[in-house]
């Protein structure tokens, strides 16, 4: 390998993290541990506290012989995350603040802190994903300020990184990838993009890790933690009490404290109903919160989404987009659901495809854009073509013959 590489390795606490450490020591590599902290624990009653998250990083940093730093991201966060995260919620949108935390937090604020206040050459994290190149590559490449115009040089001699999908398709972490910067990406190794958990778990427990193999998992928001995601959203924005109204024939269903409180697609909450019904609109004029039985309710369905600006990972557009005017690929708006295939893109400022879209081509994330915009659903159209179909009404006027 040479001259010995420096990497800065964002240590969570978690099995993901430790085992990448791991694995960029077995490789040769000088590596620094590093834990961010980016919620203040104490704001939230004691629920999702980072201490022991960091005492058990710090663990695997000492069985390591790695250096081990703390930094703190918590103002960042509630102004570039959080506060958008509410202003989002507000509007009657669902935001992501993973994505947002990967963008504006890990891949902005600790990849500067790594790369020029601790002088590595690269990062690393334990995001299950790849890149399109090899771990020494990474070392090779030069930091490019960000570009003043809207896209980025067509014409640039470097070639650029692409992001793919990672081995364990199950556990991809792509989807939360999605809004980073091509600098970034450059200069960031993703030790697991190879293996799977189950394998992860594996090395885990022959290098001793029991205290972190130990832990459950975190899933969803991480400053959430285990609570009633209703009860803790209505510690920051108001209650706006409204009706849970029935989209097929209007009748009121039940109450609800706030539209804000409830995602389109989500079980709603109706006390007296066999079967589940599901959120399918919002109205935040009135307040009214649509809902529709059953999982395959045609309300659910939408052909079309616009999303603001589109954040392209790799090529600003891709030139297929641009030779031919539309593209296939993949779409998301959840990590956990299967990819859709999308039949048509066309390239525009706003991209007709709330959530994130994320693109796909292939097993490569093209990148994603924020849903400001959903088109009708397909309830709505049908209960439109119905109407075109009735024959109208005979009020026993005479109507005069069109003129030919």
């Amino acid at each position: 390998m040479g001259v010995l590489r420096h990497v800065v390795c964002a240590m969570s606490g978690g099995v993901d993290s430790s085992v990448s450490a791991l694995l960029l020591k077995r490789m040769g590599y000088h590596v620094t541990g590093v834990f961010m902290k980016n919620w203040d624990s104490q704001d939230e009653r004691g629920v999702c506290s980072s201490e022991r998250d960091c005492e058990d990083a710090y663990k695997v940093c000492k069985m390591l012989d790695m250096p081990f730093h703390q930094v703190t991201y918590v103002k960042e966060y509630w102004h570039e995350v959080f506060s958008n995260f509410l202003r989002e919620y507000e509007q009657g949108r669902t935001p992501n603040p993973d994505i947002m935390c990967n963008k504006h937090i890990k891949f902005k604020h600790f990849y500067h802190y790594a790369l020029n206040t601790l002088g590595a050459d690269a990062m690393a994290t334990g995001h299950y994903a790849r890149t399109s190149q090899e771990d020494e590559e990474v070392f090779q490449q030069k930091h490019v300020p960000p570009p003043r115009t809207l896209f980025r040089d067509r014409f640039e001699i470097r070639k650029p990184v692409r992001l793919y999908q990672g081995a364990d398709r199950f556990k991809d972490q792509t989807f939360f990838l999605s809004q980073i910067s091509q600098d970034a990406l450059r200069h960031t190794i993703f030790p697991l993009a190879g293996l799977t958990k189950d394998f992860v778990k594996k090395i885990a427990a022959e290098a001793g890790f029991q205290h972190v193999l130990k832990k459950k998992e975190s899933m969803g928001i991480c400053f959430i933690g285990e609570r009633d995601f209703e009860n803790f959203i209505l510690e920051y924005i108001e209650p706006k009490p409204g009706n849970l109204v029935s989209i097929e024939d209007g009748k009121i269903m039940g109450q609800h404290q706030g539209w804000f409180t409830l995602t389109l697609g989500q079980r709603a909450r109706i006390g007296g109903q066999v079967d589940p019904w599901f959120v399918v609109d919002k109205d935040i004029t009135t307040g009214d919160v649509f809902v529709g039985p059953t999982t395959n309710h045609p309300a659910l369905f939408r052909d079309t989404l616009q999303t603001d600006r589109f954040h392209w990972i790799a090529e600003d557009p891709p030139v297929e987009l641009v030779r031919t005017q539309m593209m296939e690929c993949h779409f998301c708006f959840n990590n956990r659901m299967p990819l859709s295939q999308l039949t048509k893109l066309q390239p525009a400022a706003n991209i007709f495809l709330c959530f994130f879209a994320v693109l796909y081509k292939g097993d490569e994330c093209l990148g994603s854009g924020k849903i400001v915009h959903l088109g009708p659903t397909i309830f709505t159209l049908q209960k439109g073509q119905n109407c075109m179909s009735r024959p109208p009404k005979d009020t026993g006027q005479q109507h005069p013959e069109p003129v030919s």
